[in-house]
């Protein structure tokens, strides 16, 4: 664990050493995390030595979503999600069942898996999570419809994709009884402690009773996400919708609270992210990823390149975005926590091809993670240029108005002229 907590502290001053760079270029401190964790894993170094099957390695991973659906959900009310669902409701609709059974169709004809696993992993990864392409998400220059649509879309995927990674789980272990009933229970548990913790706490803080201080109204939140995420373990109600839908009703009824909780938030969320990408690293040894195959690393490839591209190509016809918009929606599909934490739960469950969907979901993972992280600035800065002049021209176009608008000398000409 020393070990652990000093590599962690290194690599975290280095990223805020070159984050200002990173910020300006395709260097990603997400990547510097995970191939830190890679170098010093197990495989390579045996500085950071980690399993698969660690309770660390599951834990930090389900804390990780945890904070970063909480922390997005604040960043849309309600009356936001109802007033601009048109272009969500295309991506999780249409988008998220099609990149579903494409997914599947790779699974099956290039690696070889039976249908249910092929179903199963393509479940696994389709959730997106665009913290991997933060600084699209994060430009005010991006339109906003396109940051709302990734940011709702990435959020409300997470939970409506769990109830059939499980099904399909259940059906790959054999099981006679796929417990609807009960997954029910949980997702809607879930979602009711989502709703019903924070609106308690912030109706308690404004009866005359209560008063909260500047000093701690940033931990207003934190506390209500904590104990969101204490009474989700308890009941077993499904965490992360829980999560989702206590930033939702944080920032529907208590919006001075998310203002409050929102610097200190993300950077709660951006640090148990990157700790949890230096765990994931430290798994991905030479051996691991020589044991994916070549097939694997084709269907790793295709998962990004092919699979959501085309189903939102297809979604999202006809929809009013312009043409960078919707390549941008294709692109920035990027695998994240959520496929970690429910390859971890395949892995867990003993099914025969549990090693190899999790190797393929790993693979598939770090691809993503190398490559949406490091061109979010790129295709950002395109957002930029359609909107910018650039900014050596404004003193030169400047002072061409200049000339254009200055009048014409009518003085005399002077005697040392006239000479």
């Amino acid at each position: 664990m020393t070990a652990l907590l000093t590599v962690f502290a290194a690599l975290l001053l280095l990223a805020v050493l070159v984050s200002s760079l990173a910020n300006r270029t395709v260097l990603s401190t997400a990547a510097l995390f995970l191939v830190g964790g890679f170098l010093l894993g197990d495989g390579v170094t045996g500085v950071v030595e980690v399993q698969p099957g660690d309770s660390l390695v599951y834990g930090l991973a389900e804390l990780a979503l945890f904070a970063v659906l909480f922390t997005d959900g604040m960043h849309a009310g309600w009356q936001d999600l109802r007033s601009a669902w048109r272009l969500p409701g295309r991506a999780l609709g249409w988008g998220l069942p099609l990149t579903l059974l494409v997914t599947t169709g790779l699974a099956h004809y290039v690696v070889g898996l039976g249908w249910v696993e092929s179903l199963l992993i393509a479940a696994v990864l389709t959730p997106t999570d665009p913290v991997f392409a933060a600084a699209l998400v994060g430009n005010e220059r991006v339109p906003p419809r396109l940051r709302h649509l990734l940011n709702v879309e990435s959020g409300v995927n997470d939970g409506m994709i769990l109830p059939f990674v499980v099904l399909f789980l259940a059906i790959a272990q054999g099981s006679d009884d796929l417990h609807l009933g009960e997954l029910g229970s949980e997702l809607a548990l879930g979602l009711v402690i989502g709703v019903a913790v924070p609106w308690a706490a912030i109706m308690l803080e404004r009866t005359r009773l209560f008063a909260i201080s500047a000093k701690y109204e940033p931990l207003n939140a934190v506390a209500i996400g904590l104990l969101v995420l204490a009474l989700g373990k308890a009941t077993h109600g499904n965490l992360f919708l829980a999560a989702f839908a206590a930033g939702v009703t944080v920032a529907t009824i208590g919006d001075q609270h998310r203002r409050a909780f929102e610097e200190f938030g993300e950077l709660v969320a951006e640090l148990l992210k990157l700790a949890a990408l230096l765990i994931f690293g430290a798994l991905l040894s030479p051996a691991f990823l020589g044991d994916v195959g070549l097939r694997g690393w084709v269907f790793a490839v295709l998962a990004l390149v092919a699979a959501r591209p085309v189903a939102i190509w297809l979604s999202f016809l006809r929809s009013g975005l312009t043409a960078r918009e919707q390549a941008a929606v294709m692109w920035f599909g990027p695998k994240g926590f959520a496929s970690v934490v429910y390859g971890l739960l395949v892995l867990e469950s003993g099914i025969s091809a549990a090693d190899q969907i999790f190797h393929l979901v790993a693979a598939t993972i770090a691809l993503s993670i190398l490559a949406h992280s490091s061109t979010d600035v790129v295709v950002a800065r395109g957002f930029d240029d359609e909107r910018e002049v650039p900014a050596w021209f404004g003193p030169v176009l400047g002072r061409a108005r200049t000339l254009v608008r200055r009048p014409k000398r009518t003085d005399p000409p002077t005697e040392e002229h006239s000479l």
